[in-house]
This record gives structure tokens, sequence and C-alpha cells, in this order.
């Protein structure tokens, strides 16, 4: 560091025309080994680290030495290169973020054109789509905000990186490099983009006059929209691992009674028994009901990540998962006879897991309590054995084409099933 006067010999004088100006240094001690107190101008690339000459002949003998000014310039092309990259994710960030901002857009549109075509037939369709334009919408602002702040991140980086490629001093641009260079990447994220929606014509078109029946289709269709672009936005979730992290995707559901078959009493308090047959039918002409086999299904058609417990008594208990197309009658309408099921069937002294006529014995831990959790877009339908702890009992996977719905059958007198409420 010069005042004026001392520095116009460098610009004058020939015995100085060798010498090197450089911009005065803040950190000079830096460029200073504070154990031989010489000047650091070698890089030892074996410690990764700044050193002097003393140092190379003492600690680091025998290393893979060589000078600062040599690594610095292996390490201004990474810099260039990591640049480069970091550009193009913000670039690609840039365009996620307004491809979310059209989706919101979409969105909102299509669910006010859904409001004002709906308003003068139910109330309740209207709060259907402005629970799922909140829902999506905000979906659609949490991934905006996150992309946002990598974008950030990413400029700060950059801005860092850039100012570091014209510092000359070469101990400073290395020591500053290897921390920098520690900053690790995130995962890309999932592409995004725009999905079509179809929530007024889906919608109109599944109304009937039968208020129970119009809210099954009406959930139906807006699982098929969710599955429709799902996978382009949402980012795949952990699988979750303790007990507490399950209940975080504990759902409701509830029995559909037009699917019971008449050996099957449905209670308001989500009870299935199995009652000795009647000859009484409930809802005898329902096309949905189950005739040659006591089971039932719920209303919920589910995708993403959901999670439910049932408690049950008695013996020969099927906890299953099927498409809603299942066949309602003849020996291929049994949970787990099909492709279009699983269940898990409980005894008194252990399970076995049945798909597409397939049976599998399982060990583990009895419990008169069983958690079902599901995966939909990773393809994972997982049984639990619950108590103080959680066990698992048998895990699926596979790729689901259809959303899936609760279902319990129970094929002995005195037997039940009750579905554990949020």
């Amino acid at each position: 560091s010069y005042c004026e006067q001392h520095l116009q010999p460098h610009y004058e004088s020939a015995a100085f025309k060798k010498h090197k100006l450089v911009d005065p240094s803040k950190k000079l001690q830096e460029s200073v080994c504070t154990r031989h107190n010489e000047v650091i101008k070698i890089f030892c690339r074996t410690d990764q680290q700044c050193i002097c000459i003393l140092c190379s002949m003492d600690e680091h003998k025998g290393h893979d030495t060589v000078s600062a000014a040599a690594e610095r310039s292996e390490k201004q092309k990474e810099l260039g290169a990591s640049r480069q990259k970091i550009q193009q994710r913000i670039q690609s960030r840039e365009k996620d973020v307004k491809v979310l901002q059209q989706e919101v857009e979409a969105i909102n549109r299509s669910a006010d054109k859904a409001v004002e075509d709906s308003e003068k037939t139910f109330t309740d369709v209207k709060q259907k789509i402005r629970s799922r334009q909140k829902t999506e919408v905000f979906h659609a602002y949490e991934l905006q905000e996150e992309l946002q702040e990598e974008i950030n991140e990413l400029k700060r980086k950059d801005a860092e990186l850039e100012k570091l490629s014209h510092t000359e001093d070469h101990t400073q641009f290395l020591n500053s490099y290897i921390l920098l260079s520690r900053f690790g990447e995130n995962k890309d994220s999932s592409r995004v983009s725009v999905r079509p929606l179809r929530y007024t014509e889906d919608m109109m078109a599944a109304v009937s006059g039968v208020r129970d029946k119009l809210q099954d289709v009406l959930s139906e269709e807006w699982t098929k929209i969710s599955l429709t672009g799902s996978e382009d936005v949402l980012v795949p979730q952990a699988e979750p691992k303790t007990r507490d992290e399950f209940l975080k995707y504990l759902c409701k559901i509830t029995p559909n009674v037009y699917t019971a078959s008449r050996c099957m009493s449905v209670s308001q308090t989500l009870t299935a028994r199995y009652i000795q047959d009647s000859g009484k039918f409930i809802f005898p002409g329902h096309p949905d009901k189950f005739t040659d086999f006591c089971q039932v299904l719920c209303r919920e058609s589910l995708t993403g990540q959901c999670y439910w417990e049932v408690e049950w008594k008695g013996e020969d208990i099927f906890i299953a998962a099927t498409y809603k197309s299942i066949s309602r009658t003849g020996r291929d309408s049994a949970f787990g006879n099909n492709d279009k099921s699983w269940a898990l069937q409980c005894f008194s002294d252990g399970y076995e897991f049945r798909h597409n006529n397939f049976t599998l014995p399982i060990s583990g831990p009895r419990s008169s309590r069983v958690g079902v959790y599901l995966d939909h877009s990773a393809g994972i339908l997982c049984f639990y054995s619950v108590s103080e702890t959680m066990t698992l009992l048998h895990r699926v996977q596979t790729t689901f084409t259809q959303p899936l719905c609760p279902g319990f059958g129970i094929y002995v007198s005195g037997s039940s099933v009750k579905i554990c409420k949020p």
C-alpha cells in the first residue's frame, strides 16, 4: 500500500519496471505463513490448502504441490464452468416460475367459470370448487416461493464467483474458491409444466339427480384431474418413518353404503359389521353393490400421500385398497382375487397378503389396529401393524393407473372393522 508520492517511482524508474502492482489487500496476513512468517506462494493439492516454501519442505514434504498461480489457473477454468451451470439453472428456474404463474391464472379462470356455472345448481359444489382452488393455488405459490429462493441463492453465489474471478492475489483466490466450491448444488427439482384443467366440463357432466351419488362422482372427477398433472408439479416426498410422520397424512374415509353387500351392516360410527343373512337387501337394486362377498368400499378416491387406520375384531378380516372399477359380482369381485385390489387378510394367529389370486403368508406382531400408507405417484402401498410401535407387514411397489379406494371385507359372523377418525 503506497501513497501517491511513493507510488510514482514504480511508474517512472527503470529499476521498478519488473515489479507487478496489484490493488492493496485488506487481508494481507492471510498471505503470510503464521508458522514460518514466509509469504505463501505454494498450493498443496494433497491437503487442499495454501502453504509457504518452508511448509512444503516440512509437514507437506512429499505431497503434490504446485505454485499458487498454477493452481489458480486450473480453478479459474472450473469457476467459469460453474458460473455457466448456475446461469443456466437460473434461466430454467425463471421459466418454471413463469409456468407456475400461468398455472395459477389458469386455476383461477377455471374455478371462476365453474363457480359461475354451478352457482344456480348446488351450493356445496361451489364450496368444493373453492376448496380445490385454494389447495391448488397454495401448492403453486409454495413451489414458486421455493424456486424463487433457489434463484436468489444461485444469483448470490454467481456474484461471489464473479467477484472472485477478478481477485489477483492467488492465495486469496484459492482460499475463497475452496470455501465457495463446498457450496453444494441443490438437487434439481421436477420440471414444472401447465397441466390441462377441466374443472367445469368434468364436474357438470357428472351431475345427477341423486345428491349422494353426485358427491361420489365429483370426488372421483377431482382425483382424475389431480392425476393428470400432479406428476409434473409435485416433488416426490420421503416415505414416513415414525407414526407421527404417518399421522401427518391421515385422511378421512367413509364407507359407501351403496356398495355394501346384504350381509354387512354399516353404521354411522364408521363400523362395518358382518350379520347373518336375513334375506333383507340394503339398497337391493344399486349397481355398485357387492353381491357375492361381504364387502364394502369407501367413498373416497385417493391419490398422493394418504394414511388411514382401522381397528378390527374377530376373524377373517380383509383390509384392502382397490380401484373402484373392481367387479361387483362373481369370484373375481373378492378383494385380492384380481389385479385391481391389494388386500391384507387378518386372522387371530397371523396375516396373509392377497393380490391377483396370489397369496403370501406374512409373519408379524398381531395387533387389533392396522395402518395403511399410500404414495400413489410413487406406486407404494404399505400395511402396518400398529401398537406402541409400527411394524411393516407388507410393502407393495407397483404402478397405479387409477385412484385407489379403501375397502373392507368381513366373512365371519360377529366380526367388525372400525375406521379410526382423524
